[in-house]
């Protein structure tokens, strides 16, 4: 039995552009075609899919997975304890820093000196205080907490409406990038997950790689950034999740 690029990517919970991503690079590509040309996989197919998953989700680039697959010399033991490695320290470092971050929303929307009149003009019905006492109890001993309202104190309603404009366009173009199809841990979406990192450590405060990693797991975890990404595109939060993690795994 064979299935079509459509029902593989249901079953994977992958878009079609990834499945003709793979294809392109040879590291998936289907065992026949249709007789009008169209990706046709076999069960073969699908297993050698779930294995580029499971590596995938370990946090290996696509042409170390290629080799771990393809290479009768390579030793899938050792790459595993290489990235089990990797990953043990990463964890260590996460929960090292989670009393500051977990669940956390980020500093930068505290301290924002605007009336209420330019705080509508600027964000309109979502007033970003909205939640300050509550960031302030848990979260106020914390440095980054400190350094963004260091640096938001002296903010104008000018410097908040180009904060603004920018998310906006960085939203217009993640945004666009999904619905070309591409990949999280594509090169684009790698990009756009580091400006949006450049985007917090120039508006607010030092966003290191594993404190993103962090917020990328609070942008799915809590139900009001989920709903602010997510009305950008529905799935975006998830998506920029799992771009932010290749992203850190990219520059470690």
């Amino acid at each position: 039995m064979s299935y079509s690029v459509g029902q593989v990517a249901g079953f994977a919970s992958v878009t079609v552009r990834t499945l003709h991503h793979y294809d392109e690079i040879g590291l998936l590509s289907p065992s026949g075609r249709s007789h009008a040309g169209h990706r046709r996989y076999e069960d073969a197919d699908l297993d050698r899919l779930q294995r580029i998953l499971f590596y995938r989700e370990l946090g290996f680039p696509l042409d170390e997975i290629a080799v771990l697959l393809d290479d009768p010399d390579s030793d899938p033991q050792a790459h595993l304890r290489r990235q089990h490695a990797l990953l043990s320290d990463r964890i260590d470092r996460l929960q090292q820093m989670a009393k500051a971050v977990e669940h956390a929303m980020e500093a930068g929307k505290m301290g924002i000196n605007l009336t209420p009149e330019e705080r509508f003009e600027v964000f309109g019905e979502h007033d970003p205080e909205r939640y300050a006492a509550e960031a302030e109890e848990r979260w106020g001993d914390t440095e980054a907490y400190a350094e963004s309202r260091r640096r938001t104190a002296s903010y104008t309603k000018e410097d908040w409406q180009r904060m603004q404009d920018q998310t906006a366009d960085w939203g217009a173009r993640y945004t666009a990038l999904m619905e070309a199809g591409q990949p999280a841990d594509g090169e684009r979406a790698m990009d756009l997950a580091e400006e949006h990192r450049q985007h917090i450590r120039t508006w607010f405060y030092d966003c290191t790689y594993d404190v993103h990693c962090c917020l990328g797991e609070m942008y799915v975890a809590d139900e009001r950034f989920k709903a602010f990404y997510d009305a950008m595109r529905p799935g975006l939060a998830e998506h920029l999740r799992d771009a932010i993690m290749a992203n850190a795994v990219r520059k470690a």
